[in-house]
């Protein structure tokens, strides 16, 4: 039996957790979708889960009480958690922003959509890629 893909949304944007929600169930109505709403609570989801860790991570940068890049850094630094592939958007499109963070870690570097096509396409080419290598593996 397939296992069921999970995907962890961290947004402080309520709007923006429903659009990758609802472009996760437009590849896949069977993806299981978890939110936080800033790192913080992500961390102690991912940490205090009874159930199996998300396969995808979608972090967002600017948020409050933990930023996306500490997030980051605490998921990379952590036994359990490193191997879980990071997607950080933001609205910044700042260069040097993204090559550190694909230093830290980050599996993808993407300036967050403008609109729910854009958001829609994005993580359908995502979840994709991500289930085509875990057939090549």
């Amino acid at each position: 039996m397939k296992k069921q893909l999970s995907i962890l949304i961290v947004d402080d944007d309520p709007d923006d957790r429903t659009f990758f929600i609802e472009a996760a169930k437009e590849v896949d109505e069977n993806i299981e979708c978890i939110t936080a709403n800033n790192g913080q609570k992500a961390l102690e989801l991912l940490k205090n889960r009874l159930s199996s860790l998300p396969d995808l991570i979608f972090l967002d940068i600017r948020m409050p009480l933990l930023n996306g890049k500490k997030c980051l850094l605490e998921i990379k630094n952590n036994e359990l958690l490193k191997h879980i592939p990071v997607i950080i958007y933001t609205t910044s499109k700042v260069v040097e922003e993204s090559v550190e963070l694909k230093k830290l870690g980050a599996l993808h570097f993407i300036s967050k959509p403008g609109n729910a096509d854009e958001i829609y396409y994005l993580v359908s080419v995502i979840i994709e890629e991500h289930l085509l290598s875990l057939q090549e593996n």
